[in-house]
C-alpha cells in the first residue's frame, strides 16, 4: 500500500494535467509503483501467495494500460516507458 505523498509524487510526474488522476499514463506510473513496492515485500515473505497472486493482478493490468495507450498514442507510450525504465 502507497502512501498519499508517494502517490501524489508518482502522480505529479506523469499527470497530463492538474487533476490528471486516470489517464493511462498516470495509472501505469501507480502500478508500476506499487508492483515494486509488493515486488521487495515478497523477496523477504517468500511464500505470501495471497499478495502473489494480487502482484501478478497489477502486472497484467500494467500491461493492458500499456497496450491501450500504445494502441492509442506510440510517442507518450514511448516517452512513458523510458521515463519509468520498463522494458518491453
Amino acid at each position: 500500500m502507497l502512501s498519499k505523498r508517494v502517490k501524489e509524487n508518482e502522480l505529479k510526474k506523469t499527470q497530463r494535467h492538474d487533476a490528471d488522476t486516470g489517464s493511462p499514463e498516470a495509472q501505469v506510473a501507480l502500478l508500476s509503483r506499487q508492483i515494486e513496492a509488493l515486488s521487495n515485500h515478497l523477496r523477504k515473505h517468500k511464500k505470501d501467495f495471497h499478495s502473489r497472486r494480487g502482484l501478478l493482478q497489477m502486472v497484467a493490468d500494467r500491461r493492458k494500460h500499456l497496450k491501450y495507450l500504445e494502441r492509442k498514442n506510440a510517442v507518450a507510450y514511448e516517452a512513458l516507458i523510458k521515463k519509468l525504465d520498463l522494458k518491453r
